[in-house]
Order: structure tokens, then sequence, then C-alpha cells
């Protein structure tokens, strides 16, 4: 049985499946995937708490050595690619009917975040060359290459801090934060690669600049789909990718939420710990997502691979899902209501946890 645990993230096919019939059938049927994604899987979240249970050391290894892991989230990259081209002549059909545009753009638009940028987050932490090369696919995807440098090398080092435009303030609205986390992000990720290459003696200006190519690489992408089909085409494609990122911005948010790591003697913080994370153990969101929901030991370890991450007693836990947190963050007032007392009471927990 342990040895079939791989089989629950097949899953993804499920959803793949959804997002497909919405493009096929058109009519009111492109509103398919939205309503699985954040009416169905909220609802049904609403009751299912999960499992806080870990893998033993044993199990563990065994999963970290089992290739079957990695085949599925090797196989949502021919697939991403694929509802991509789907998409592209899909929306170039002039008889569809303006809803229908509407339906499919935030169709692709959860693909580009469920399948493209939350997969290349995976891929994107491991050391090989082929899954990083495929991380960067799945971001282009969405025209995010940028991710690739600002969250393994800016967002990891000053989560959970003002520094990092990724993890969202006490009382921010969503709204201001997509645009701080977008636009500051954008511009750390330049930051980074100019220090990379001055530490190794490279010129800004040339090939070796990857945020330089990022941009050539989406530019000729955009380019490519104008010539193809044609710019209203090029122009819904970033629609959609731009409906990705923000869902991808959208999980930033709710991910650090009003959580700070504490500067010791004003000089720099203390280490990034399960604390310093929201975590949430709801069974579906934990499958359709590879298990960034467990976000705690992510942070706490990025190296560990999806399947074997791990529950901490100690970490913030959220009160549903991140899908329904994700519809909750769009109304700030609620948003507030809701965290707020679950930030206050988190922080009783700990501080009598530290005095006992």
């Amino acid at each position: 049985m342990a040895a079939l645990r791989f089989l629950k993230y097949g899953s993804v096919y499920v959803s793949i499946s959804i997002l497909m019939m919405g493009l096929v059938m058109g009519g009111w049927w492109v509103f398919i995937a939205p309503l699985y994604v954040f009416g169905f899987i909220p609802l049904l979240e609403l009751f299912m708490g999960g499992t806080t249970r870990n893998m033993e050391k044993a199990e563990e290894e065994i999963a970290k050595k089992d290739k079957a892991y990695d085949l599925i989230v090797w196989s949502v990259v021919p697939f991403q690619l694929a509802i991509m081209f789907y998409f592209l002549n899909r929306v170039n059909d002039s008889s569809l009917m303006w809803y229908e545009l509407v339906g499919m753009v935030f169709a692709f638009g959860i693909s580009c975040a469920v399948l493209g940028i939350n997969v290349a987050h995976e891929l994107g932490h491991r050391n090989t060359w082929y899954e990083q090369l495929m991380s960067k696919v799945l971001l282009a995807t969405s025209l995010y290459m940028h991710f690739f440098i600002e969250h393994n090398r800016g967002h990891h080092k000053n989560v959970s801090t003002d520094e990092d435009p990724a993890s969202s303030r006490y009382g921010e609205w969503l709204y201001t934060f997509w645009v701080r986390s977008v636009v500051n992000g954008w511009f750390s990720a330049w930051h980074l690669e100019k220090e990379r290459l001055n530490k190794a003696g490279k010129s800004f200006w040339s090939i070796h600049n990857e945020m330089l190519m990022f941009q050539i690489y989406q530019l000729a992408l955009l380019v490519g789909i104008a010539l193809v089909w044609n710019v209203k085409v090029m122009l819904l494609f970033t629609a959609a990718a731009t409906v990705g990122f923000l869902m991808l911005e959208t999980v930033n948010y709710i991910e650090h939420y009003g959580l700070r790591r504490k500067k010791i003697d004003g000089a720099y913080y203390e280490k990034v710990m399960p604390a310093h994370s929201w975590n949430s153990n709801h069974p579906i969101g934990r499958i359709m997502l590879f298990e960034l929901t467990r976000h705690s030991d992510h942070h706490y370890m990025a190296s560990r691979k999806y399947q074997v991450l791990r529950h901490f007693d100690n970490s913030p836990q959220m009160p549903t899902g991140y899908p329904g947190m994700m519809v909750l963050s769009l109304f700030p007032p609620l948003w507030f209501a809701v965290m707020h007392k679950a930030i206050a009471q988190y922080k009783t927990t700990a501080e009598g946890a530290v005095l006992a």
C-alpha cells in the first residue's frame, strides 16, 4: 500500500480533464474549472481537516527515491504545453461568444497557476539541469520566468520580513499586495541577477544574464503567437497568463500573511522556522497542489521533495484549505476578521507553549 502512495497525485489528471472539458465543450461549460477550483473544492474542505501524520523515516527514504513521484510532475510539462496550444487555437474561433472567451481565459489562467507555476516551483528547487529547464518552460507559459530567480534566491532568503516583496504584511489588502509583489519581485530578480553576474565576473549585457534572456524568450513567445495566430489571441493569452500569476501572488499573500521573523540585535534575522509560514493539511488542496500547502516545512527545508513534506504542530494552521483561503482573501474585511483572530490565537498558543 505504501508503495502505491504516489497514485493519489495522479488526481492532477482530473484537474487536467476538467480544464480541457471547459475548453473543448465551450458554452457555459467554460466556467467548470473556476467552479471546481474555487467553489466545489473549498466547499468540501470546509468539512475536511486532513491528517497531521508524517511518514516514518524508512517510508520517507523509500518515497524520496521513488521515481514515480518525479514522473507525475514531469508529465505535467507536456500537458501544460498541449493545453496552451489548444487554448490558442480555441480562442481564435471567431464564432465564440464574449463570455466563452472570458471563461476560457480563466480556465487557462488556472492551468497556468496550478499546472504551470505550481509545478515549476517544485521543479525549480531541484538541482538537475533538466528539471530546472522544465521549470523555466512552465513559467514561460505564464510570462513569469523571473520567478525562478526571485523565488529561489530572494523569497527563500527574505521570507517573512519586510524586505521580501512576496511576504504580505499585517493589515495589507490583497489588491495592493498584488501590485507591490509583482513590481518589486520583478525588480528584485534584476538586482539578484546583477549581483550574481558581478560575483562571477560576467557582463550584464550578455547571454549569461538569465533575467535578460527571460525577457527575450517571453517577448519572442508573444510575437510568435501574434504571427502564428493574431494580436487578439496574443492579448487573450496575456490575459490568461496574468490570471495565472495573480493566482500565484494570491497564494504568496495567504502563505505568510502577518507572520514576521525577529531581527537579532538589529543586524540579522532569526532562522526561518515552521512558525513563519501558514500550513494547511486539508487533503484536496494538498494533493492538487503537490503538497504546496505543507508550506511550513518547505521553507524550513526547501530541498525536500513534495512527497515527503511534513506537518509541524508548532506551525500556524489555516482555518481551511488553500483554495478556500484564496477566495476569502478576495474580500479583505472578511479576510482580516478571520485571519487576525487566527493570528492572535496562534500567538497565545505559541507563548503558552514557550512558558510551559
